[in-house]
């Protein structure tokens, strides 16, 4: 091949953040972290050629597969021409609609737009899981594995269980990025572990929670709350007051926010 079309290769894998995984392992090992519904609709991102795609419609009765690059995506139509289940859509992901039924989303997404695409997840109402490979770095912050917790895991805490399902060996990738990766699983919780209707009041008292001021979780909790409640709040958490707040661990954040709000057990 020319060495001028694989500079041009590489140039849109950079454009488009793609490391495409190769490895049939792998691949097995995702779709089987997915938990697919073999009656269910998986939604993929960053498809790629199109190896992910044709495990996932093996087992879910139908797959929507996104893919932004075009050349890119006529491999991906060309690899499922002969499977039914399975609709590709070429564009941005993060521009597209949520279907209204209940799915999953099971996927390798692309690196440089984890962020949103995780922030499109949480957002999407039918969503009933989701099942990411992301850098390994990445799924260890939001998951505690460093024994930390990041605000968008505490925020989102009522509604879904983040769980780090594993790691990939760069190697199993093409090009070969520079780190592992990790399974990043997300878990609707159904009914939630706070009612609906208080979850904008939650997600506020997490800002404050993580507003900074004052050093500690408990100094900025005291700028809007009583100190006699929020000491019994931290007692009923098992937490001593020069707790930091990145070390306080999602479950913990529920209990501070039920005392402190003065609100029973269930509602």
């Amino acid at each position: 091949m020319p060495r001028n079309r694989l500079s041009l290769r590489d140039q849109r894998r950079r454009s488009f953040s793609q490391n495409f995984i190769k490895d049939r392992t792998a691949i097995d090992r995702i779709v089987r972290t997915a938990r697919i519904d073999p009656a269910g609709l998986v939604v993929e991102i960053g498809a790629g050629d199109g190896r992910l795609t044709a495990a996932l419609a093996a087992r879910a009765a139908c797959v929507v597969a996104h893919e932004i690059d075009p050349f890119m995506a006529a491999r991906l139509r060309a690899r499922c021409r002969d499977l039914p289940n399975v609709r590709c859509v070429v564009g941005d992901f993060l521009n597209s609609t949520p279907p209204r039924q209940p799915f999953a989303v099971a996927a390798c997404i692309p690196y440089a737009v984890t962020s949103p695409i995780v922030n499109w997840c949480l957002n999407a109402p039918g969503l009933t899981s989701a099942t990411l490979v992301t850098q390994w770095e990445y799924a260890r912050k939001r998951t505690g594995d460093f024994g930390s917790w990041s605000r968008v895991t505490v925020e989102s805490w009522p509604r879904f269980d983040w769980r780090l399902a594993g790691r990939i060996d760069r190697g199993a990738f093409r090009p070969v990025p520079r780190v592992d990766s990790g399974i990043l699983r997300l878990t609707h919780r159904g009914n939630g572990l706070l009612p609906a209707a208080v979850l904008p009041r939650y997600r506020q008292f997490v800002e404050v929670g993580f507003s900074g001021v004052g050093g500690t979780l408990h100094a900025s909790l005291r700028r809007e709350f009583p100190r006699a409640r929020v000491d019994a709040a931290f007692g009923a958490a098992g937490m001593v007051r020069g707790t930091v707040v990145g070390f306080v661990h999602p479950d913990q954040w529920i209990t501070l926010f039920r005392h402190i709000l003065e609100m029973p057990e269930r509602v």
